[in-house]
């Protein structure tokens, strides 16, 4: 099962607890880090529109296809020549010079969301298509967890958070995999942060003392779990300790969850709803030194960008205007704060949908091709690689799978597709040793 702030505050008993760090997620520092390549960023925002968000209402317009291909909206041009975007982005088609289209991507994956989620965001297939399985310890591990190991921020700050939602592979099911530490441990999981922060009493009350416990007294608490973890210290429950009293002490983290001190105007504009705020929240994150913010745009796989039925409805009413508030805001902020030039903005999803409109005025899974965005650190800007043919279904050049997109978001961050990992049993497992760079989208 997935760790997670649950709600109520930390108590004395609870920090002495083997167990009681948990509730943070907070990754368990390495003794020895691997030696990096070159980063160009230090960072990596992940926007991942989870349920398959449609490319050709998007990103990929076909106007002159036919009727049942093309939709319903219409193309706008962007800052980029040559390449519009949807009607619906007007605020993204402002940006589109500092950002990268991918418009070929495809995979093997289709049926079942959780296996596309997994290949979109690791780079790997469980082989597990059709099959609603949740996340496991011999998974692949997160970008996040990986970063979290080989890249810890410098200063006391939580490495890694996934926010709004754990998503769930449809209501009720298994959380969906690619998210997590997997092979690497429970401690390199993100800090799940699970409330709205759009909530006019918004707060985390885990990342704050008890009443009662003063930081004296919590120091004190500190030497006894030090002389306690003696007793323990094989297993990764002396690191959950260590990370639950750093973080309780953190002025950094405390400050970054702090989004009621950003200006009304800053917060109008990324957009008042759980979405926009959490993108303003990774904003904020990365500022104070978190090495990956990543927000899931849906509770469960069925809930938002899964637009089997209504597609042009949910999109217009809803989902383009908050994407594109929060995308663009968090865009001009990044370039406003010399934030951008070091930190990877991903917006992608698991697929995308069919070229053919359906009979509920949706459409369906399609994995054979679909497009991304990319920007930021190490990203070159004004660029669309890759094509989709006349009707959005296939490449019709530079194909790449989601192994190709991963290597290089690595790429950027100083990691190599090679680069050994080991897992608990410290075996050696390559990075995603099936996906390449794609150079031609690398600065």
């Amino acid at each position: 099962m997935p760790r997670f702030c649950p709600g109520p505050r930390i108590s004395r008993r609870q920090l002495l607890q083997v167990g009681g760090a948990a509730c943070v997620g907070l990754s368990l520092p390495q003794l020895l880090q691997a030696k990096l390549n070159h980063a160009a960023a230090d960072s990596l925002i992940i926007i991942f529109l989870n349920g398959g968000p449609s490319h050709l209402d998007m990103w990929d317009m076909k106007p002159n296809a036919p009727a049942e291909v093309r939709g319903e909206f219409k193309p706008i041009p962007s800052t980029l020549p040559g390449v519009p975007l949807s009607e619906h982005l007007p605020r993204m088609a402002r940006h589109m010079h500092r950002c990268a289209l991918v418009r070929s991507v495809h995979h093997s994956v289709n049926n079942a969301h959780a296996a596309g989620v997994y290949t979109a965001l690791t780079g790997h297939d469980r082989g597990d298509v059709g099959i609603a399985i949740g996340s496991g310890r011999n998974d692949h591990p997160s970008l996040g967890s990986v970063m979290s190991q080989f890249r810890p921020p410098a200063g006391n700050i939580v490495p890694y958070v996934s926010m709004p939602y754990i998503t769930q592979e449809g209501r009720g099911g298994p959380p969906q995999p690619g998210f997590f530490g997997g092979l690497l441990g429970r401690s390199l999981d993100p800090l799940f942060m699970l409330r709205d922060p759009n909530a006019p009493q918004f707060a985390l009350p885990e990342l704050s003392l008890a009443p009662d416990m003063n930081p004296a007294r919590l120091d004190e608490r500190r030497r006894l779990v030090d002389q306690l973890g003696e007793q323990i210290s094989r297993t990764d429950m002396t690191g959950f300790q260590a990370k639950a009293f750093d973080l309780l002490t953190s002025s950094a983290t405390q400050q970054a969850f702090r989004i009621d001190r950003e200006p009304a105007r800053v917060r109008e504009s990324y957009g008042r709803n759980i979405y926009g705020q959490s993108v303003l929240l990774a904003r904020r994150l990365i500022e104070a030194g978190t090495r990956v913010a990543c927000i899931s745009w849906a509770p469960d796989a069925n809930a938002t960008w899964d637009t089997h039925g209504q597609n042009f409805a949910k999109l217009k009413n809803e989902l383009l205007p908050q994407l594109d508030r929060a995308v663009g805001s968090l865009l001009q902020d990044l370039h406003d704060r010399s934030l951008l030039g070091r930190t990877v903005v991903a917006v992608m999803g698991e697929f995308g949908r069919t070229p053919k409109v359906n009979p509920g005025a949706g459409r369906d899974h399609w994995n054979f091709c679909y497009t991304l965005m990319l920007a930021g650190g190490g990203i070159k800007p004004g660029y669309v690689h890759g094509a989709s043919d006349k009707i959005g279904g296939r490449p019709s050049s530079q194909p790449v799978t989601p192994a190709d997109v991963i290597a290089t978001i690595y790429q950027c961050l100083g990691l190599t597709k090679d680069h050994e990992l080991r897992d608990r049993l410290n075996r050696p497992i390559p990075l995603v040793p099936w996906g390449n760079p794609i150079h031609e989208l690398l600065a």
